[in-house]
This record gives C-alpha cells, sequence and structure tokens, in this order.
C-alpha cells in the first residue's frame, strides 16, 4: 500500500463506522495486493523520439511519413478535421468515436513542403510535418495555431506499454478552455489538470481537480482562428497548461504551452478548426449527435436525499403545489432500494411505487430513479446471482472476481467494456419502467468509493474485455461510466422504442453526450461552489456535452437564504435543472427558507416553465449542430479578448445573456456586453455592447439580457406557444429559430425561421417560408417599442 492510499484508508476508518472503515482499509491493502501481481513492474526504460524523416507514402485524404524510430499516419477527413497517430496507430478502436472514423477527403493527399518537410492542406487548416517530427497546425493563410513538438516516449526495457509526452505551443495570445468538467473555472489558468475521472472524497469547490467527468479535449482561442483539439488515449495523464505573453514594444512574444503527458495508450490526435461554432459541429459529426432530453425533462427537477417513502413524495409533490412552484420531476435516491440496492424496490416503505408514479404523471410529473453500478454479491440478490450466471462481473489478473467497497458495503462491477454485459445490463431497467420511472440519474459510475474517500473501486490491473482486444482498468477507468451509460441507453431504446430515454451521469468521456447528459455532482454548499458548478457546466458544454447541471444548494451543509436564492435562479437558466434537499443539502425545500425566498423561487421557477418551448428549441439545435444550450460570451465573437476572460455570466442559446449572482451582498453587478443591442428583460432598458455596464440585481432576480431583433419561442398563460420578439434597432434586422416540439416521441420538427425588422414605428415579424416570407401562424408579443 502507498503513502496515499494508507493516508485515505485512515481517514474513511475515521469518518465511517467501525465496519464500514474496516471494509475500506482491507479493500485498499487488496488493491495494492491485486496491482503487485497483476501490473507488470516498469524496471528500466529507455526514452525514445521520431528521429529524421526517411520516407513518405500518399494516400488519399494524407498519407503515413516514415521517421528513424516512429512512423506518422495523416489524414483529412471529409468533416474538416484532421487526424494524426504515431507508430502507426488509426483512429479505431475508439470509444470517442460514433460510427467508425469518417471517410478520407480524395481531394486532399501528403506532398513535400520545403527543408525536407511534408504537409497536407485541408479546406480550413493546412498541417506541416517537420523533418524531425513536429507537426504545425497553421491556417489557410499560413498563421501557426499549434505547433506540436516531436513526441517523446519512455518503453520498458523488457518491453511493454509505452507512457509518452507531447509539448505543444500556441500563439501568444491563445487561451485554453476545455478538458471536461472543471471547478477551477471556464478559462483554464497556468497549472496542471488530471485526466482520471474520480471524485475528491468531499463536496467539490475550485481548489478540486480532477473531478468526475474528464477528457483529453482542449478548446484554444486566439485571434487567428478557434481550434479543437483531442488526444484519444483514455489513459491516466495530466495536461500542463502555461498561458503566453505578448511582448511590449519591440519584445518578443512568449508562446502558450500545453504539456500532455500519458500513462499508455496510443498516441493520436484529432484537430479542427474554424470558429467555435464550426470546431464543435465538426467534434459533434465525430463523437455523435447529443440525445435529446424529452420534453419534461428540461423542467425543475428536485431531489431530496433520505426521500424513504411513498407519503414523503408526496409530501414534497404537494407543498410545491400548495406554494404555486412548477415541478416536473421527483428524483428517489438510493433510500428507494431494498437491502440489496440494486433495481429491487423497498416494498415496505414503497408498496404501490406504480401507482403513485402515475399520479404523479397525470399531473406532468416524471420520477427519476437513481442507478448505480455497485452490485452487492450477497445470497437473495437477485441481480447479482443473475450475473454471476452470465460471468459479467471484472475480474483480476488471477480469474477471481474483483470485490470492492462503496457506501452500502462490498461490491463487484459489470464489466461494460464487453457487448455481452450491456446488453444484460440494459435489460435490468425494465424492471424500474415496470415500477414507473421515466429517467435515470448514473452515480459513483467513475467507478469510485466514497468510503475511500475517490479512490477506485477496481485496482488498474483488473481485467476488461475492451470489446474483445482484452486490457486493463488503466485503459478502462475513464470510460467506465461511458459504457454504462450506453448499456443503459441501448436498453431503454429496446424496452420502450416509442419514448426518448432520459438519462444523466456523473462521470463520462469524450462521446458521452449520444447517451445523455451530465451532472456536476456534489459541489459545496457555499458562493465558491456556487462559482464551479456554473464552470463546470461551461466547459462541458465545450467539450461537447450540451445538458448539464449542477444540485442547487449544493450538498454538504445548510445554505443561507441569499445563497440557497441566488443558486436556485442562475440554476433556472441551465440546461438540467435540480434543486437538491435533505440532511446534507441544507435546510430543505423552497418554502422553508422563509417568505421572501419562498416568492423570489416562484418566479424564477415560473419563467423557467415559460422558457421551456426556448429550451427545447436548444435542445433540437445542441444535436443537430453540437452547440451548448449555455455559451460563454465570447462565442459569437472570439476575437474579443475582453470577453475571453468573463467567467460570471453566460450567453442562453444566441439571444438571451444571463448574469448571475455569484457573491454575497450583491444588489448591483458589472457586466460585460458582447456588440450589439441589449435589454433587460425586467425594465427594458437598452444598453449598447460592446461595453461594460452596470445593471441592477436585485434579490428577487438576476439580470437577464435579451438581444435586440430576438425572436423567442414561449410558453404562454394558456399553456400555447407564443413568439416573444424584441425590436431590432432602426436600421438592422433580426430573428431566430423556432422547433415546436413538446413531445417524448421520435417525431422530427421542423425548424421555422422568423426574421424581424424595423418599419417606421411597427416591428415586422415573418417567416421563411418555401416561397417567401409568410405571416407567423403563432401569436405575437413585441417587447422593446417603448425604447430608443
Amino acid at each position: 500500500m502507498n503513502g496515499r492510499d494508507l493516508v485515505r484508508s485512515m481517514k474513511a476508518f475515521g469518518s465511517a463506522g467501525a465496519g464500514q472503515g474496516l471494509l475500506t482499509v482491507r479493500a485498499a491493502w487488496r488493491r495494492r495486493r491485486i496491482d503487485a501481481v497483476g501490473l507488470p513492474v516498469r524496471g528500466a526504460e529507455r526514452a525514445r523520439v521520431p528521429g529524421p524523416v526517411l520516407s513518405a507514402e500518399p494516400a488519399p485524404g494524407g498519407g503515413i511519413v516514415r521517421f528513424t524510430r516512429s512512423e506518422l499516419r495523416i489524414t483529412v477527413t471529409t468533416g474538416g478535421a484532421v487526424f494524426w497517430g504515431w507508430d502507426g496507430a488509426g483512429p479505431e478502436p475508439s470509444y470517442a468515436l460514433a460510427g467508425g472514423a469518417p471517410e478520407p477527403d480524395p481531394r486532399t493527399v501528403l506532398e513535400p513542403d520545403k527543408d525536407g518537410a511534408w504537409r497536407v492542406v485541408a479546406e480550413r487548416m493546412t498541417v506541416v510535418v517537420s523533418r524531425l517530427g513536429a507537426v504545425d497546425v497553421r491556417t489557410p493563410g499560413g498563421v501557426s495555431l499549434r505547433r506540436d513538438l516531436p513526441p517523446r516516449w519512455w518503453e520498458p526495457v523488457g518491453g511493454g506499454r509505452a507512457r509518452w509526452m507531447q509539448r505543444s505551443e500556441v500563439a501568444a495570445d491563445a487561451r485554453f478552455f476545455g478538458l471536461g468538467g472543471r471547478a477551477s473555472g471556464l478559462r483554464l489558468r497556468d497549472g496542471t489538470y488530471g485526466l482520471w475521472n474520480t471524485a475528491p472524497g468531499h463536496a467539490f469547490g475550485p481548489g478540486d481537480d480532477p473531478l468526475h467527468l474528464t477528457m483529453p479535449v482542449q478548446m484554444v482561442l486566439a485571434d487567428a482562428a478557434t481550434h479543437l483539439v483531442f488526444h484519444d488515449s483514455s489513459c491516466d495523464g495530466t495536461v500542463t497548461l502555461r498561458e503566453g505573453e505578448e511582448g511590449a514594444g519591440s519584445g518578443h512574444d512568449r508562446a502558450g504551452t500545453s504539456d500532455l503527458r500519458m500513462d499508455g495508450g496510443p498516441l493520436r490526435c484529432w484537430v479542427m478548426v474554424g470558429t467555435p461554432a464550426r470546431v464543435l459541429q465538426t467534434w459533434a459529426s465525430l463523437t455523435g449527435a447529443a440525445a435529446l432530453p424529452p420534453a419534461w425533462a428540461l423542467g425543475h427537477h428536485h431531489v431530496r436525499r433520505g426521500l424513504g417513502s411513498e407519503q414523503e413524495v408526496r409530501r414534497i409533490v404537494g407543498g410545491h403545489h400548495e406554494h404555486g412552484l412548477p415541478l416536473d420531476a421527483v428524483h428517489l435516491g438510493v433510500d428507494h432500494f431494498d437491502a440489496h440496492r440494486t433495481f429491487t424496490v423497498d416494498r415496505d416503505r414503497f408498496p404501490k411505487l406504480p401507482v403513485l408514479a402515475e399520479e404523479l404523471r397525470r399531473d406532468g410529473i416524471r420520477l427519476v430513479s437513481i442507478v448505480e453500478p455497485a452490485v452487492r454479491p450477497e445470497p437473495g440478490n437477485s441481480v447479482y446471482d443473475a450475473g454471476t450466471a452470465e460471468d459479467v462481473y471484472v475480474r483480476d489478473s488471477a480469474g477471481e472476481v474483483v470485490r470492492g467497497v462503496v457506501r452500502s458495503g462490498e461490491a463487484v462491477h459489470p464489466d461494460f467494456t464487453r457487448a455481452r454485459t450491456r446488453r444484460w445490463w440494459g435489460g435490468l431497467y425494465g424492471e424500474r419502467l415496470s415500477q414507473g420511472f421515466a429517467g435515470f440519474w448514473h452515480d459513483l459510475d467513475e467507478p469510485v468509493s466514497l468510503t475511500a474517500f475517490g479512490e477506485s473501486t477496481l485496482p488498474r490491473s483488473a481485467r476488461h474485455d475492451l470489446e474483445g482486444r482484452g486490457g486493463d482498468h488503466r485503459e478502462a477507468h475513464n470510460v467506465y461510466a461511458l459504457t454504462m451509460a450506453r448499456a443503459a441507453y441501448e436498453g431503454l431504446r429496446e424496452l420502450a422504442p416509442r419514448e426518448r430515454p432520459f438519462l444523466f451521469s456523473r462521470s463520462g468521456w469524450a462521446g458521452t453526450q449520444r447517451y445523455g447528459g451530465a451532472w456536476s455532482g456534489e459541489a459545496a454548499t457555499g458562493w465558491p461552489g456556487l462559482r464551479a458548478s456554473l464552470s463546470l457546466v461551461l466547459g462541458l458544454g465545450l467539450c461537447g456535452v450540451p445538458y448539464s447541471g449542477p444540485d442547487v444548494g449544493g450538498v454538504d451543509g445548510s445554505p443561507s437564504p441569499e445563497l440557497y436564492l441566488r443558486w436556485l435562479q442562475l440554476g433556472a437558466y441551465l440546461p438540467l435543472f435540480r434543486t437538491v434537499a435533505g440532511p446534507r443539502a441544507g435546510d430543505g425545500e423552497p418554502w422553508e427558507f422563509g417568505d421572501e425566498v419562498l416568492e423570489h423561487a416562484r418566479v424564477a421557477l415560473v419563467e423557467r416553465r415559460r422558457l421551456l418551448p426556448y429550451f427545447m428549441t436548444l435542445a433540437h439545435l445542441a444535436r443537430r449542430t453540437g452547440a451548448p444550450y449555455a455559451r460563454p460570451l465570447w462565442w459569437g465573437v472570439p476575437e474579443d479578448r475582453a470577453l475571453r476572460d468573463c467567467e460570471d455570466a453566460f450567453l442562453l442559446g444566441d439571444c438571451l445573456l444571463v448574469a448571475p449572482v455569484l457573491d454575497p451582498g450583491t444588489d448591483r453587478r458589472a457586466v460585460r456586453l458582447p456588440r450589439g443591442r441589449w435589454y433587460d428583460v425586467e425594465t427594458e432598458r437598452v444598453y449598447e455592447g460592446p461595453a461594460q455596464v452596470l445593471v441592477d440585481a436585485p434579490l428577487s432576480r438576476i439580470p437577464v439580457l435579451v438581444r435586440a431583433g430576438a425572436v423567442l419561442p414561449v410558453r404562454g398563460d394558456d399553456g400555447s406557444l407564443e413568439l416573444e420578439v424584441w425590436a431590432p434597432a432602426h436600421g438592422r434586422a433580426g430573428g431566430g429559430l423556432v422547433v415546436a416540439d413538446s413531445g417524448d416521441g421520435w417525431e422530427e420538427p421542423a425548424i421555422e425561421r422568423y426574421v424581424t425588422r424595423r418599419q417606421g414605428a411597427r416591428v415586422v415579424v415573418e417567416r421563411e417560408g418555401v416561397d417567401g416570407p409568410v405571416e407567423p401562424s403563432l401569436p405575437v408579443r413585441v417587447r422593446g417599442l417603448g425604447t430608443r
């Protein structure tokens, strides 16, 4: 056992009960012992670099460049992305790609460049490979965006997998974003970031890294262009970032750097260049369209930890109705399971769960069930017995089923990297559907043990199928949650083919959006936790996961009324809107914070319901284009350097700018505006951007501004769809998109495009038709006409 394991285990021993603590210590020793036997001893290593270029072999879309000690395969794809892999690595097999690698672009071929280099020319970039193995990504005009220096490998002398390092240089003005869900801030400052999905062992705040959902995806903004880079290795690693610095006067620029170190896996890379919208669209075409949530999932969700009976569920639902608070889903945690805690309801506390679910559904409320991958190996546990018969559980190098420790005790884990296991596990969700559940919340799917303070429940030497290739947990860990989500999604598609599955997970990897959304995990109760939860949602959106959200209020303390309200007001504008209450999650429901908080919370919840058609439109656009619902302020103007540093406000689609209150005692706050005219949605006051303005932020609301000319689909007082149109500036036009989808099925609704223009004192609104503009068929309400 190493020192870190020992310290974590002793902490767990002191914080858990004596029996659970002893199990945790024993499990840590067992993992260490299994790895001592199952992992090869590295011993002496030799360093290696590619060496000088020897030859090149052109092929459609690119070709192969051979060096003295390695070779580089490079391909331009029909979608505009460029792939390269060292040591003969190809784009497959990959858990990130949807439907395999795209076809090479036959118009592009590897061709000689000056000084012994080779290059491929794509539509939006040129990639030049130097004679010593550096890879330079340039704009069509020749401006360098990213230069990968020749990589380095460290290989065991006796054979085995190599670890490697890739150093990259970016422009002096470039800024880094992405790497999955990060609590440190939207813009990734200088520092080292981990690439191993885990839990910090406590509620997270800005200083915690890594978290539950990491991925080696960087989006890099520079004046010349935006680029996205993905290193397709799921092994443990780190990224060390250092921003560049532009020289003053005649001084030299200092390039920014990114040092990626991986403990194995192929060295292969995808690069996309263009605007933020363009690169995310290309990224989505590679990794798959985002799963479309059912309409109800875009509303208000609520979870109370310790919600352990049907009576408690009815009390919570009744309280929302009594106080006029819209509610769309109630989430049940592990308290509704029986002693085995795997797909089996406690019949004493929930004797008529299907009846309860049907009653709630008639009121427009769905039930969502927590699901964890851990299976308790106990006699009488039908899931464990069935899994044993199917031989689905992860085994160690000696062939024994691995037993880890989770919060409920000892557990075994299915190997979701095997297709047979996924089919078996997906079928288990039929029991959940029969109980009336409409959605699923995956927790502890890193997989991780809360009792071991973030330690993996599986040793790194544990064996996995990896789609028949075979391998160990060092490669499977980061994709474990992704493959679990795949099992659930495919199972639900088969069990309920007419309904869109609703699924969100705490962990995941590149491509996880294909199967559902993400939940931020346990954010710390406090203002830093509030700020961290916002940066996590925005960062995930830039990595292709558009649907995510935090637990409003945090989970490890009692939020003050002000903090709870400000968090709820922010959550009302995030894709996944879930409030949390319970023994470890604050004082409770909104009405328990006092009349003033209740009144203001009701306003925020009602506004969320009014905006549901807009959220549905954003969901369809995310599926079709890869654009996240919540976007950084620089989304449409990445060249605006002032906006690159803005982390305390965001765009909701193209139309709304949300400026949450992230500090206590705030009743006014500064907001940095992108260019254009903006209205305060409450007062209709006009602001002109680009500028920094002071706006009122009373306790009753957070500042929300709307772009002039915007067309917002909203829910009218009678529940029907309406258009809210904000007057464009004189001489300017505006518009918006509307996707009218209120269901849960697979029908493909049309995208309606509306344009607006000022005509004297009137605002003209028209829908683009096949034969030209036509009058809108929906009711229209124009706002902002009384302002100049």
